[in-house]
């Protein structure tokens, strides 16, 4: 109740949500902290100490988060409420020990109000102590054995959401409604996830396989990109160093090669990698990042990479194929082994997220 009286404060035209392709400007941090619980919460949606650089800055709504997946625990689809994204603001890690997921930021609606348009507002005012003070008490806490476990928004999201069946029109309906796909997408999206169900079925395993890369030639114009890895689950995989450094292009490997990499649960040395990915097979991409800490979605703590993993720019999983998250909005950024990328050599690249 704390959180609607402060709310409640804010004022914002009757009615109003943030649509996808509207302008809209970040609140000063005095609007926000208004907004926000004890725990630094609106609608149990965290408002992070990263996000506060962008107060008082204008920005285009790219998706609504109507519904969001649960990389935490698994349960699939979540439905939420009142949230979009921006632009491609993404989490810098900065308040969370350096983690590099890069996770995209949720917005709620009362952090926002419109705006007419992508001049500035006047600048950010001027920073809120207590806000800076309630998102750094909350934002960690120590456990036995001096520990660190964070908290945030992606930590969170199973309680600022609700359970989302797969099986619910509506979902698709609002994905469509809100301009986060076009019709035409939605029903081939679906077309595809309802055939590659087929083979659940008790017979006919081989004839719905069949039938399942026809149908995605058809629509998509491309071969099925769903892998099956050729290692024996259990035995090690290869590795393969190329040492890229941030800024180098590469190309990723043809579904073919990959699979020569990884095991009968499509993972090389721990890292899966799924048919979100290999639909970006034979692309030429910027390396952005080089990953060897995030923090662990489920514990809150951070984990450190024995072997480090390559982030490409504009390379995101968008929700085409995962089961239980079709559509899914969040555009969660694709870890690749270098073993699954070659270096193109000076000369050769192509432009940031560029496909070859």
């Amino acid at each position: 109740m704390q959180a609607r009286t402060a709310t409640d404060r804010i004022h914002t035209p009757a009615g109003w949500r943030p649509r996808l392709g509207d302008w809209v400007e970040v609140r000063s941090e005095a609007e926000i902290l208004a907004t926000l619980d004890g725990e630094g919460d609106t609608a149990r949606m965290p408002f992070m100490p990263e996000m506060r650089r962008f107060a008082g800055q204008r920005f285009q709504v790219t998706a609504s988060a109507h519904k969001t997946c649960d990389t935490a625990r698994r349960t699939g689809g979540r439905r939420l409420r009142d949230a979009v994204h921006l632009a491609d603001l993404r989490c810098d890690g900065s308040a969370h020990g350096g983690c590099q997921a890069e996770c995209l930021l949720f917005w709620k609606s009362a952090w926002l109000k419109p705006a007419p348009g992508p001049a500035s507002g006047g600048g950010a005012a001027s920073p809120s102590r207590d806000l800076v003070a309630l998102l750094a008490r909350n934002t960690s806490a120590s456990r036995e054995g001096g520990r660190v476990r964070y908290r945030c928004q992606a930590l969170r999201l199973f309680d600022a959401t609700e359970p989302l069946h797969w099986w619910d029109p509506r979902q698709y309906w609002e994905d469509v409604r809100s301009g986060n796909v076009t019709l035409s997408y939605a029903l081939s999206t679906l077309l595809l996830a309802w055939v590659f169900n087929l083979r659940r079925l008790p017979v006919g395993y081989r004839a719905s396989v069949w039938l399942y890369e026809r149908v995605h030639l058809l629509v998509r114009g491309e071969p099925d990109p769903h892998l099956h890895g050729t290692i024996p689950t259990g035995d090690p995989t290869p590795d393969g160093r190329l040492d890229l450094k941030v800024g180098e292009f590469v190309e990723i490997r043809s579904k073919a090669e990959i699979e020569r990499t990884v095991n009968g649960r499509n993972r090389n040395r721990g890292l899966a990698i799924d048919e979100e990915m290999t639909t970006y097979c034979g692309g030429r991409y910027r390396v952005t990042t080089r990953v060897d800490r995030i923090i662990n979605e489920q514990t809150g703590e951070m984990m450190e990479f024995g072997n480090p993993c390559i982030v490409l720019e504009g390379v995101v999983c968008k929700g085409e194929y995962a089961p239980r998250r079709i559509m899914c909005p969040r555009r969660i950024t694709a870890y690749w082994r270098e073993i699954w990328l070659k270096r193109v050599e000076a000369g050769g690249g192509a432009p940031p997220g560029g496909n070859g």
